[in-house]
């Protein structure tokens, strides 16, 4: 069951609009705004989602993600080791350094894992967590500025992919391929 999540986050916290990322040129279709808020929030909504996909798909941050507490760092969390890099390219990226990053993108977190957990139910399992991310991820990828390098921050350059941003009948059949590949395993699957 997909949503959009992306546009339901951004529609939630009270964001512009984001853009999609023209494939061929790496860059907003509609680049109008020249806005600080605009610019941080193309960057921060679509990469606090990808990695928050990304750390769902193990078992250990799925099950985190479904006892989640609203007080958790999770930009600490999802972008591990590498939040710091994430943040300063963010900040770049909306040209504008800010304190308020961190915080805004824990809000950004906070949002999307209430949205996923009304969505999956009171009683999900981390299949069912992992698969409604799993859904969420193309559309996601749509809108994640190429200028962020996100995949080599989160060591995932499949992320980075223009295919990712392409759309059409041909381009979501590769999607859907690419997803099967990309579908959530539990540990139980793996010892079976």
């Amino acid at each position: 069951m997909s949503i959009n999540l992306l546009e339901k986050v951004q529609q939630n916290l009270g964001y512009p609009t984001l853009q999609k990322i023209d494939p061929n040129t790496q860059k907003t279709i509609v680049d109008n705004s020249t806005r600080i808020e605009d610019k941080f929030s193309q960057a921060a909504i679509p990469a606090v989602l990808i990695s928050l996909y990304k750390y769902v798909q193990t078992d250990e941050g799925a099950k985190e993600v479904l006892a989640n507490e609203s007080n958790t760092n999770w930009v600490s969390k999802i972008f591990d080791n590498s939040s710091k890099e994430a943040i300063e390219t963010i900040a770049a990226y909306s040209k504008q350094l800010n304190l308020e990053h961190i915080s805004k993108m824990n809000c950004i977190a906070n949002e999307a894992i209430k949205i996923a957990k009304e969505n999956v139910g009171d009683h999900a399992t981390i299949e069912d967590l992992k698969k409604f991310f799993n859904d969420e991820k193309n559309n996601i990828l749509l809108y994640l500025p190429a200028a962020l390098h996100l995949g080599e921050i989160i060591n995932n350059d499949t992320i980075d992919d223009r295919t990712n941003k392409m759309e059409g009948p041909l381009s979501s059949l590769m999607q859907t391929i690419g997803s099967v590949f990309d579908s959530p395993t539990t540990e139980k699957e793996i010892e079976s």
